[in-house]
């Protein structure tokens, strides 16, 4: 059995170890690192979990469904046939040489053996070429005569009854063919770092340490001076060298199966049915940046496993990436979401919680103050008032630019909404800060122009400070502040690095203020995810509820992202969720689908729709009553029916190629069995997968 600890760290050793005594612990088997590096993982096609997969022929896969005891049965009874035929065979073809050389005359007993030698050989070969392939013999030699069949099929076998307790001596079982075995450090044993590569050989690496050391040595050999720091980083600090700031070197708890090698995390496995094409069928399905540039969308009813069994692995296998050094992290969802635990993450966000250690800018950084105003402004408007952005976003710009210029930060949520109330004393201030900084000309138009919209009924301002009080509550006292006085605020510019942050809403205790805050986070998120220069890490967002974090903004943003290495993954209980003008344009923008079972058929439709049609082979089989022939016939059939009662009839087939739907909204909304998931997914290059049925319980 497989002990906690040790899921999801590749190849492991799964021998049972003794039990252990009441007051002790069981230790967790050690990470057989050399065999783990060594495991094949050939090309595949996307979405194929590549850590030992082995491609299977479409032929020897259709071959391979006849059981073996069928299959020999049926070589055994050819092999007969073709016996009988060629004995008969030749017995009539010698009967008529004979009969034939009879009119020749002076010929030889040489020329007659030499007919009976052709008669012999030509016999043989059409009664074996007949029985070849109805015996299936070349799949009888695949499966046992071949060194991989007799590993397979015929080892097992012969060492269980060789093992098995007789009267006779017990025999050693027939070992397995021993796993590959390879050197993971003979880049630097051979690269100039042996004494590096001696050290880790002492120590034990995990997983997460193997890449983050890799990582580390890529880096160095971009510039030979650098391998004598490398090296010495590694003798000082063994396995543990150039970990993350945390110190984290795994994360506790991680239940998936991860393969970081090639950065793929397994969800689950393909099933083996007509619908999912021939490559995939009973194959790993994984998931990986590939496919997560592209973003997903997944759509289920609660309860369904969108968090168990794809928002949490996601999240998981983006923060070990961060803890070796190749991706960000970025989960949101409310606080009692199944994310994963706090000591996953660097930074946790609890907004509404006292004791949350962080706050959130509300502007996420941004330098230009036009640019995160508007932002702001799409963040605190709901679904409902959107037709009022554009002249909310100017109001908003109106003052944060002002604000920006006289006091170089951002205002905060209570100065904010005292200047877009027309509170006097706030107005007062600010234009005598930007008097003083020499300001005060260049920002006076837009100063005038919020004072002659103030009183007005449609002035934008007022409903903007109404929205803001949702954020100006006891309970977020200091998790907005600009001045330094409150919680260290956390900006979404931090995405160069490799964090892993989780933003805790207050879903149950303030709902329409965990809306604004869910829109705003994953705003910033994607023009923080585009704007990045550097993008060797791969930005990842996870939002367990996106019903309410999604506008038109992120929606163009999700595109932008796929350039960006950077991706999120977004789940929804139903795009009835989503205002309509949003439902489709937000299709266009992922590359990658999934359905939980569960959903409505008018959510159906969009996925059916999406994924398209293809043309299958249809073959319509019809039955009709026999009406034909004379008196005799008539009678003959007349007793049938008063002897079997049934009613002789004819059969036609018909064959044709017709287009139909991958999958219907109805096999989506009621076909789909719990537990599993259909999903289609496109990679970053443009590389698309047809929908696939996945059993994600695996």
């Amino acid at each position: 059995m497989e002990l906690d600890g040790a899921q999801g760290h590749g190849d492991r050793t799964t021998t049972t170890p003794p039990t252990p005594m009441p007051h002790q612990r069981p230790r967790p088997p050690a990470f057989d690192l050399p065999t783990w590096v060594a495991t094949p993982r050939p090309e595949a096609a996307p979405g194929i979990y590549r850590q030992g997969y082995r491609q299977i022929d479409p032929e020897r896969a259709e071959e391979a469904k006849v059981a073996t005891w069928p299959l020999l049965w049926r070589a055994a009874l050819n092999v007969i046939a073709t016996i009988a035929t060629y004995y008969v065979g030749t017995v009539v073809l010698m009967y008529g040489a004979g009969f034939v050389l009879r009119w020749f005359d002076g010929t030889s007993p040489e020329q007659f053996d030499v007919a009976q030698i052709l008669i012999n050989m030509v016999t043989i070969g059409c009664a074996a070429a007949v029985f070849w392939r109805t015996g299936r013999w070349r799949e009888v030699g695949r499966r046992f005569l071949t060194r991989e069949g007799w590993r397979r099929n015929v080892a097992p076998v012969l060492a269980k009854a060789i093992t098995h307790e007789g009267p006779g001596p017990v025999r050693p079982a027939v070992e397995p063919e021993p796993e590959p075995v390879a050197d993971p450090w003979a880049a630097q044993r051979f690269g100039g770092a042996a004494a590096a590569a001696e050290t880790l050989d002492r120590e034990a690496v995990g997983d997460v340490d193997y890449m983050r050391i890799q990582r580390a040595w890529e880096s160095a050999q971009a510039d030979q001076a650098f391998v004598p720091a490398f090296v010495e980083q590694v003798r000082a600090r063994g396995a543990a060298a150039f970990s993350h700031p945390s110190g984290s070197r795994d994360l506790q708890g991680r239940a998936a199966h991860h393969d970081l090698l090639v950065q793929q995390v397994r969800l689950g496995t393909t099933q083996d049915v007509p619908k999912n094409p021939q490559t995939y069928r009973a194959t790993g399905f994984a998931l990986d940046p590939t496919l997560l540039g592209t973003s997903l969308l997944a759509v289920g009813p609660a309860g369904t496993g969108k968090t168990a069994r794809l928002a949490r692995p996601a999240i998981e296998a983006l923060c070990l990436q961060a803890l070796a050094g190749r991706a960000c992290a970025v989960a949101v969802g409310a606080a009692d979401a199944d994310l994963g635990p706090d000591v996953w993450y660097d930074v946790v966000i609890a907004l509404g919680e006292a004791g949350s250690a962080y706050g959130l800018d509300l502007y996420g950084a941004t330098q230009d103050p036009d640019e995160a105003a508007a932002r702001l402004a799409d963040a605190l408007l709901p679904d409902e008032l959107t037709a009022r952005a554009e002249s909310a976003r100017v109001a908003l710009q109106q003052v944060v630019g002002p604000f920006h210029a006289a006091y170089g930060r951002y205002p905060g949520v209570r100065e904010l909404r005292g200047l877009l109330a027309g509170d006097p004393e706030v107005k007062e201030a600010l234009v005598k800060a930007l008097r003083e900084a020499g300001r005060l000309t260049a920002h006076e138009r837009d100063l005038k122009h919020r004072d002659l919209q103030q009183g007005r009924a449609d002035d934008p301002g007022t409903l903007l400070a109404d929205r803001l009080a949702l954020l100006d509550r006891p309970a977020f006292e200091g998790a907005f502040t600009t001045d330094g006085t409150g919680k260290p605020p956390f900006a979404m510019r931090a995405l160069d690095h490799p964090l892993r942050v989780r933003v805790k809403l207050p879903e149950r205790s303030h709902p329409e203020a965990a809306r604004i805050l869910s829109r705003l986070v994953v705003g910033q998120f994607v023009l923080a995810a585009v704007a990045r220069e550097d993008r060797s890490l791969f930005a990842g967002l996870v939002v367990d509820d996106a019903s309410a974090a999604l506008d038109s903004g992120t929606v163009r943003g999700l595109q932008r992202m796929r350039g960006a290495n950077a991706g999120a993954v977004l789940l929804l209980r139903t795009l009835m969720d989503l205002p309509e003008a949003l439902r489709t344009p937000l299709f266009g923008a992922v590359g990658c689908r999934m359905v939980f079972p569960g959903i409505a058929p008018w959510d159906g439709k969009f996925f059916s729709e999406a994924w398209g049609t293809h043309v299958i082979h249809e073959r319509v089989v019809t039955h009709a009553p026999q009406t034909e022939g004379g008196v005799v016939r008539r009678a003959g059939r007349l007793g049938r029916k008063a002897l079997s009662g049934t009613t002789a009839q004819t059969e036609s087939v018909t064959t044709r190629d017709v287009e139909r739907l991958r999958w219907s909204p109805s096999d989506l909304a009621h076909a789909l069995p719990a537990g599993h998931a259909v999903v289609s997914l496109t990679t970053v290059s443009g590389e698309q997968v047809p929908p696939l049925l996945v059993d994600l319980r695996g």
